[in-house]
Order: structure tokens, then sequence, then C-alpha cells
């Protein structure tokens, strides 16, 4: 039964760990029918030579059975032929049936391999928890799809039997060929009518597996938090946060260096992109500031979109040392950047209120 407490939806965290144990949702209805139709497709393809391997090992042995003088000897050999022939007839629905019911449960599970799965869990002997799952909702569920199948696969046998009962006794007057295929079509009939209605069923437990492994995995607000806990606690994970959010910080602020009026370098140690629009600044904004390599990448992108840079080693130390990317320069720079400004401004045409 479903914790009451457990009403959150399972984190990523908590999807992985699951994944890891081996715990997915897999519906054995879609690995049924896929292997079904697959299975027969291929056998009607492969009758034709299905028939003539048969065919030829009968007539084979059928015609040296009158003239064996050794019966050890003809026992034998028609011990490997017979193995030989069940393998050339009856391998290859076999593999089929395995591939396609490897690849339909792969698709499912993304082709999960765990060893978790095959160690002993002695939790399953325990006759209470048995008890408990024979009377589940997931047991109800499974009893009303079994009890569906049967009856379907029922009512279709009836239906054809009913139809074809005499042309199928009628096969015993025809050719070995004409009453195999005769057959192989009525089973073929047979296969497609459940098919067409077992897709709808495994559609549904599909969706529902999904529903059911989601509802398992949910978890309680305090599993949220101390989930949290053990997630923000972790150096590693504080490390690769912190990282990750110090180059989209460096990502936002390098496409902001366009939009300055003049770039202060140090020459190549400290660089400073500094904006002031009259209209909007009430001092001269920085833009972005950089060190060594990120400095010589602020300097290039700002030639590259024509900004002005201008050497001034005590100023870009400065400004660098003394201001955040956002915010104004400090007052006592307002009298060398204004200076810089006024240049900038006459060197671009620029008209200054």
């Amino acid at each position: 039964m479903q914790d009451p407490s457990k009403t959150e939806k399972a984190t990523p965290k908590k999807r992985r760990d699951e994944r890891k144990k081996g715990h997915v949702a897999v519906s054995k209805d879609v690995v049924m029918i896929a292997s079904l139709l697959g299975t027969f497709m291929l056998l009607k393809v492969l009758f034709p030579f299905m028939y003539r391997t048969i065919r030829d090992y009968m007539i084979k042995y059928l015609s040296l059975a009158s003239g064996v003088e050794n019966l050890s000897d003809y026992t034998t050999s028609i011990f490997g032929d017979t193995a030989w022939t069940i393998i050339k007839a009856a391998l290859p629905i076999l593999l089929a049936g395995i591939v396609l019911s490897v690849l339909s449960t792969g698709v499912q599970t993304r082709f999960l391999f765990t060893k978790s799965n095959l160690a002993p869990k002695f939790s399953r002997l325990n006759p209470i928890q048995g008890i408990k799952n024979i009377l589940s909702l997931k047991s109800l569920i499974e009893l009303l799809k079994n009890l569906l199948k049967i009856t379907i696969l029922g009512i279709i046998l009836y239906q054809i039997i009913k139809g074809d009962l005499t042309p199928i006794a009628r096969t015993i007057d025809m050719d070995l060929k004409d009453s195999s295929v005769y057959v192989l079509n009525a089973i073929m009939d047979m296969v497609l009518r459940v098919s067409l209605v077992f897709v709808a069923v495994a559609g549904f437990d599909f969706f529902y597996q999904w529903w059911d492994y989601e509802r398992q995995i949910r978890m309680s607000k305090q599993e949220l938090k101390e989930e949290f806990k053990q997630t923000e606690g972790n150096p590693e994970i504080k490390g690769r946060i912190r990282s990750l959010q110090r180059e989209r910080a460096r990502s936002r602020m390098m496409q902001s260096v366009p939009e300055a009026d003049v770039i202060i370098r140090n020459p190549t140690h400290y660089a400073v992109a500094l904006r002031y629009d009259i209209e909007k600044d009430n001092a001269p904004v920085l833009l972005a500031k950089g060190q060594d390599e990120l400095a010589l990448r602020i300097v290039a992108m700002g030639e590259e979109h024509g900004v002005y840079v201008i050497e001034n080693k005590p100023l870009a130390r400065g400004i660098y040392a003394a201001t955040q990317v956002g915010a104004e320069i400090p007052s006592e720079y307002y009298g060398m950047v204004a200076e810089i400004l006024v240049y900038v401004y006459r060197m671009n045409n620029k008209i200054i209120e």
C-alpha cells in the first residue's frame, strides 16, 4: 500500500538511484505482443524454406528405410540429420523471438543492465509481504488483464474454429503443401485478430506500468529535504554548481562587452569595460572586468566590435578591485574616467550635453 505521505514527484537523483537498482517501468504485454507478431510474420516469410527442409528430410529417410541393413548406422545418421533439420527450420524463429524480446524490453528500459537484481533478496521470502503483494492493486490489475486476454482468445478461437472447421477437415484430401499453407493462413488470421486486441491491452498496460512506477517512486517532503541536504553538502556538487554559475556569469558579462564605451587595460593583466549612458546612468557603469586571460578576451572582443581601448594601469587596477560587475564606479574615479570618456566621444564624433 502506498505511503500517504509520499505526495511529491521523484527528483532526478531519486530516478537515477532507482534505475541503478534496476527498478524501471516495463510492460510485459508490450514484450509479448512484439515477440508474437514478429515471430509469426517471420514464420510466414520462412514457411517455404521450412517446408522444403522438412520435406527433403522426410523423403530422404522414408526412401532409405526399405534398404537399410544395419539399424545402428541408420539411427546414428537419422539422429544427426534430425537435429540439423530442427536447427535449420526452428532456429531462425527462436532467435527472432529472443531478439524481439530483448529489443522490446531494451527500448522500454533504455537497455538497462544491472547486477543488483541478480543478488538474492531474502525479503522476498517474507510470507506477510507475499500476502500483501497478492492483495495489492497491481495484482488485481494483472488478474483482470489475464482474464480479459483469456476471454478474448477463447472468443476468437471459437469464431475461427466454428467458421473454418469444415474447410480444415477437407485439408485431409489436399496436397501436403496446400494444406499446410491453408492451416498457416488460418493461424496467421487468428494471430492478427488476437494481436489487434492485444495491442490495445498492451497500450493500456504500458501506461499503467508507467503510472504505477511513478506512484512507487514518489517521495515525501521529508525525503526531499534530506536529499537536498545531502546534495548541497557534497563538496564536489557544490564545486560543480559554483563552476557553472561562474561560467554563466562570465558568459553574460562577455555578451555585454560590445555595449561598452571604453575599455581600460593594464596592459595585459587587467581590463575593465565601462559604459556611460547619460539618459540612464548616474555614473559610468562597469559592464565587464577580467584578469590575465579573461582580460585579453575582453580586449579582443572590444576591438572586434569597435570599442575604444586605452591603457591606464592604476585606473584599470583600481576600478577592477573596487567595483562589481553591473555597479557604478566609485566617485574617486569620476574625474579620470570623465576625461577618458570625453576623449572617446570626440574620437567617435559624439556630443556630450
